[in-house]
């Protein structure tokens, strides 16, 4: 019989520590902006809650923000910067949100009623919030939920509420409220506009102090109601001038940037103290925050501390946080969570200045974010706050302070991935764009992604199951099978055998074996990385699934043939056909999705239910999976423990036929592979090449320029 298979795969196994990866999007090359000198700007908006749809969705109705030294809120129209209105201390918590559309599901004075419905809202997908509210008779608990963007969407969730919170509601009705108020007058101080306003709640209209810009600190209002529209607040006035008809009520225009005072119970009112919560309002209204230490905790991004201060705003109905930063402390974050700051200098060096023309580049030219200019995940660059920086980290940042990528004139979008898998992608191979910087070139550095990696074995159980077991935890027994394949037990009780030859906390493990069970190895590969990797078996029901929504035109609904039928200059896939059927996506990187999420696309997919095999003579024979408990080798056919047919290679290495049809993705590289590889740059960095050779190696006809 034949000595191999008929594609043999892209080698296997890898460690690899670096998680940061550019997700897909699609590359505008060659490179332009606004700032052809190629100086890098002082600052940058980094989009932390934002709803682009589409292009980008990380919402919160609510953020929790704080600081280690004393900082302060204010308000404005304009783009930069307001005068503070509200202070707060070293530490102190405070919540902030914006006007928009919400429900108001109840209101009650029993604490554990307000918690009761909290809980259950907390469990869907309208996320409540506990106002308490002050009146001359105690203390009412608020309970609302949202943001929505339309008013239709703040309908459709007080229908919901008002079935989630049934039991709480005793006769109350969920009611739609939205950014419309009026005012009942100004105020020489906060206690006076407080006091003003209890008196109104206590004849149950709801009443805020709003602090609005101008004068000496601010000035204080008093604003009645919250309605969604005009009708609602005529309703409002109504009310309030018939039970109190010696206030004067007038609409407030809704262009004024307000910040509006409440109080926020949490989760639990009664049992902790409330703290403040601000409402930003106004039409294109923007709350600023600023801290004296110019540091900003985000509790609902992680916990994670920002250098610089915040901007709160509303974009598309709903809240929008952007942190406005000096542009090279930005960095410090951005290279310390793209690479560990253990790594060399000069891998440093390079990957700063390819994330600060990546970063410059969007500044000058880009408005894919709207109000932002990047977005703190990889579908721009990582950025994690100040826990990601590193006094190596920043050495390196400072020492390249100003340096970008310029070709022709003008910055250039320095994409990055995490391993280029030995060679970098050229640009039809990922977004099907051209530009001069990029192309294929060698990356065999990359290859340091997998020093010290694990090696695993590949074995097979008595029972006919395939998986991983980690050297650490393997016996060899000195014994083999009649075709050659060693056997092996386990040194430690409940041993896991893993479906990939690496460790899935998250994937329930293929079986698990004892001291004194005995498994054939099929063969021996490194653990599954950066660098060399395996996914899958995949059945064809599970991509199809996957595939749905991927191509111009439907996948079929049964895949039995899965193969890469057009590569690109470095081998990656950009042509597949499933059946014999063009799998059209939009741009060849989105194999990696569509495909179950891949780490690359520069891959070979194993057919697991059947293998054509190569005979000396020259002609191929296709083998099936059976129940036949055999070896089929380049000596002949051997019978074997075990369920299942196994091919054999000359180097003795081995693959279980399955039963029924499955795809296994066998590659390398993590990322699309466009531009410099980080674990290339390392490798390169640890050879002794210098910052710059690094960078005019992955990026070609460029030169480095300072400011």
């Amino acid at each position: 019989m034949g000595n191999w298979w008929r594609t043999k795969a892209v080698q296997w196994g890898s460690k690899g520590i670096l998680a940061a990866v550019l997700a897909t999007g699609v590359l505008q090359l060659p490179a332009v902006t606004a700032d052809a000198a190629g100086t890098s700007p002082d600052q940058i908006r980094v989009g932390l809650f934002l709803d682009l749809g589409s292009t980008y969705k990380s919402t919160t109705p609510v953020v929790t923000l704080s600081s280690g030294q004393s900082w302060s809120a204010g308000v404005s129209a304009a783009s930069s910067g307001a005068p503070a209105l509200v202070s707060f201390g070293a530490n102190e918590t405070a919540k902030f949100s914006v006007d928009g559309f919400r429900v108001k599901v109840l209101a009650t004075s029993d604490a554990k009623t307000a918690a009761d419905a909290y809980k259950k809202l907390n469990a869907t997908a309208d996320k409540p919030v506990i106002y308490a509210a002050s009146t001359g008779a105690g203390t009412v608990y608020q309970v609302y939920t949202g943001m929505y963007a339309s008013q239709q969407a703040a309908n459709d969730a007080a229908a919901r509420t008002a079935k989630t919170a049934a039991g709480q509601l005793n006769g109350q009705i969920p009611i739609v409220t939205g950014g419309n108020h009026l005012s009942a007058g100004t105020y020489a101080s906060e206690a006076e506009a407080a006091a003003a306003a209890q008196q109104i709640q206590a004849s149950g209209a709801d009443a805020f102090v709003a602090v609005q810009p101008g004068g000496d600190g601010g000035s204080y209002a008093v604003w009645v109601g919250e309605a969604a529209d005009a009708s609602g607040l005529a309703a409002v006035r109504s009310a309030v001038s018939a039970k109190l008809p010696a206030v004067t009520l007038s609409e407030v225009d809704a262009s004024q940037p307000v910040l509006i005072l409440r109080s926020d119970a949490g989760s639990s009112p009664g049992s902790s103290a409330a703290v403040k919560h601000i409402v930003v309002s106004g039409t294109d209204a923007k709350g600023w925050i600023t801290s004296s230490g110019d540091q900003i905790k985000v509790a609902e991004r992680s916990g994670r501390t920002y250098r610089g201060g915040m901007e709160i705003s509303m974009v598309n109905g709903q809240l929008a946080l952007v942190n406005v930063l000096p542009f090279e402390q930005y960095l410090y974050a951005v290279v310390g969570g793209e690479v560990p700051a253990s790594w060399p200098e000069e891998s440093l060096k390079a990957q700063a200045v390819a994330a600060r023309s990546y970063a410059a580049f969007q500044i000058g030219s880009s408005n894919k974010f709207k109000v932002a200019d990047v977005v703190d995940t990889t579908l721009s660059q990582a950025y994690n706050g100040v826990a990601s920086e590193a006094p190596s980290v920043i050495n390196a940042v400072d020492a390249t302070q100003g340096e970008v990528l310029m070709q022709n004139g003008k910055v250039v979008e320095a994409v990055f991935s995490s391993n280029a898998g030995g060679a970098s992608a050229d640009p039809t191979e990922v977004w099907n764009s051209g530009g001069d910087a990029f192309g294929t070139v060698d990356s065999k550095e990359d290859v340091a992604a997998q020093n010290g990696a694990k090696t695993w074995y590949h074995v097979l159980l008595s029972n006919g199951i395939t998986g991983y077991v980690r050297e650490d935890n393997v016996k060899e027994l000195g014994t083999a099978t009649a075709a050659g394949l060693a056997k092996v037990t386990v040194t430690a009780k409940s041993t896991n055998v893993r479906p990939l030859p690496l460790i899935q906390s998250n994937v329930e493990p293929a079986a698990q074996m004892n001291p004194g069970d005995t498994a054939v190895v099929l063969e021996q590969v490194k653990e599954s990385g950066t660098y060399d990797w395996v996914r899958g078996p995949y059945t064809s029901a599970e991509l199809v699934k996957t595939l749905k929504g991927k191509t111009s035109t439907a996948a079929p609904s049964t895949i039995s043939t899965l193969e890469v039928t057009k590569r690109g200059p470095s081998g990656r896939a950009v042509q597949i056909k499933a059946n014999g059927q063009i799998l059209d996506v939009n741009y060849p990187d989105m194999f990696r999705s569509a495909l179950n999420g891949l780490p690359s696309t520069l891959f070979d997919i194993v057919p697991t239910g059947s293998y054509t095999v190569l005979s000396a003579n020259g002609t191929t024979a296709k083998v099936s999976g059976t129940s036949d408990t055999s070896v089929i080798s380049a000596s002949g056919t051997t019978s074997i423990a075990g369920k299942g047919t196994i091919v054999m290679n000359g180097d003795s290495k081995a693959r279980r036929i399955e039963a029924g049809e499955a795809f296994l993705f066998v590659g390398r590289g993590n990322g699309h592979g466009l531009g410099l590889s980080q674990w290339g740059a390392k490798g390169m960095a640890d050879a002794g090449y210098g910052y710059q050779d690094i960078l005019k190696h992955y990026y070609q006809n460029v030169t480095i320029v300072k400011e």
